[in-house]
């Protein structure tokens, strides 16, 4: 299993981080409800279509389909591999 990083150290991380502070840190989120909203930064939009949901600790891009936890958002948003 060399190279993987074990499922338990990910599921603590994912308990610890705040998915909402990690896509914050690359695209401005705006909260006009329950979740926030933002501009997809994988294909370059004009008007909103990821939601990002603290509750459930994922987002989802309604425009470009892509949609992950805090972990893979930098690696998808740099288009890097997530070990």
């Amino acid at each position: 299993m060399a190279g993987k990083i074990p499922q338990q150290f990910i599921d603590e991380l994912l308990r610890r981080v705040d998915i909402a502070e990690v896509i914050n840190g690359r695209v401005p989120l705006k909260k006009p409800w329950r979740e926030y909203q933002a501009c997809c930064p994988i294909h370059r939009e004009k008007t909103p279509s990821v939601t990002v949901s603290p509750t459930k600790q994922f987002y989802h891009c309604f425009g470009s389909g892509a949609h992950g936890t805090a972990p893979g958002s930098p690696t998808e948003y740099d288009r890097l591999r997530f070990p």
